[in-house]
């Protein structure tokens, strides 16, 4: 499977972090419809700005959890490679 970090720049006004974290959880419960398991995420509630670490058989798939779990498809999707 591939490694994909999406981006969110900006969320709906007044989203908190624990918007966020109910938002990964609703991921998780959709996922494996579509063969995604989404890692991690990282959240600036300052900038509403979230990152989300993903893996997926292609971006349309992560894409497709995020509009079905909770409607807040990220702005940016980038195929990544994990380091150290």
């Amino acid at each position: 499977m591939a490694l994909f970090m999406d981006v969110h720049r900006s969320l709906p006004e007044g989203a908190t972090v624990k918007d966020v974290a109910d938002a990964h959880l609703a991921d998780l419960k959709t996922q494996d419809e579509y063969g995604v398991k989404y890692l991690r995420y990282w959240a600036d509630e300052k900038d509403g700005k979230v990152f989300c670490l993903v893996e997926a058989p292609d971006a349309e798939s992560a894409i497709t959890v995020h509009r079905e779990a909770h409607g807040l498809v990220a702005d940016e999707i980038y195929p990544v490679v994990e380091g150290s």
